[in-house]
């Protein structure tokens, strides 16, 4: 008699590079690889956060997946090379990497915009990601091909009014996906990008749920109601696994329909609103 095979999660022998694994989305997403029998790296810049969710997404873990810590800031490149380094000893490979590092600055109209701050966004975002990919093409190529996932937003492609550098961030993700699929093709290392728009995260706690921008968010969706870190970890673990081996160089909205209609609006979150609209510019 035949026996059954044992149930697979489908990402056994895999390791992958979940940066921003410590909360929100980042977690979800290295919870959903684990479980799925994938050896993965967390990394961030708070070691206490790292190691609470490794707790978390170990207890989950299945099918031979398991999880370690490694502590660093993605905009230095001499820690990128040092996480990559500590993902790839896992396994003695790399094959997927999901640059989730990243976040905005405070809101404010361009002609408001603190300089540095906005570089600050910049480099957290787009330098970040960067850096992941030039430091883990190498080992995803010797390894035979991989995934990379980029964190893009709604911001990426909606108007948010007064988000500064986080939109023109998110786009420049985008668009290096794109470009580094078609550079990479041949070496089977595949670029995509996924665009969370309102996440229950902790990022997000900071909008109050009866304010006027969480309404707008609402009145904006179609399906009504805000995501979980959850609904954007299954999206990412399909494009790291093989299932989604013919699928490069594209942006996928996770959003609940959002990107049908327009941005939300950050208004009171700015002092004097209608003044920047009506020209009144102090």
């Amino acid at each position: 008699m035949t026996q059954p095979k044992p149930p697979s999660g489908g990402l056994e022998g895999l390791a992958v590079l979940v940066t921003g694994g410590g909360t929100g989305i980042g977690r979800a997403c290295a919870a959903r690889l684990a479980r799925d029998g994938a050896a993965v790296t967390i990394c961030g810049r708070t070691k206490a956060k790292l190691d609470q969710a490794a707790d978390t997404i170990a207890a989950g873990a299945a099918h031979g997946g398991r999880v370690q810590v490694v502590a660093g800031d993605v905009t230095t490149e001499t820690d990128v090379v040092r996480m990559v380094e500590t993902a790839t000893a896992l396994t003695g490979r790399l094959d997927g990497c999901v640059a989730n590092a990243g976040g905005g600055g405070l809101p404010a109209p361009y002609h408001l915009q603190d300089t540095e701050e906005f570089l600050r966004v910049l480099h957290l975002n787009v330098l970040g990601t960067m850096l992941c990919v030039k430091h883990t093409v190498p080992h995803m190529r010797a390894a035979g091909g991989g995934s990379f996932v980029g964190m893009s937003s709604l911001a990426g492609h909606r108007t948010h009014l007064y988000f500064g550098a986080y939109p023109v961030a998110k786009a420049g993700i985008e668009q290096m996906m794109r470009n580094a699929a078609d550079e990479y093709g041949a070496a089977r290392i595949r670029f995509n990008a996924v665009r969370p728009g309102f996440i229950a995260t902790e990022m997000m706690d900071v909008i109050p749920r009866g304010g006027s921008t969480y309404a707008s968010y609402l009145a904006q969706t179609p399906l009504e109601d805000v995501g979980e870190p959850e609904d954007v970890a299954n999206l990412v673990r399909f494009l790291i696994g093989p299932e989604a081996r013919w699928i490069t160089g594209t942006v996928i909205d996770v959003d609940g329909g959002h990107q049908l209609r327009r941005g939300p609006d950050f208004g009171e979150f700015v002092p004097h609103p209608a003044d920047v609209r009506t020209g009144k510019l102090p």
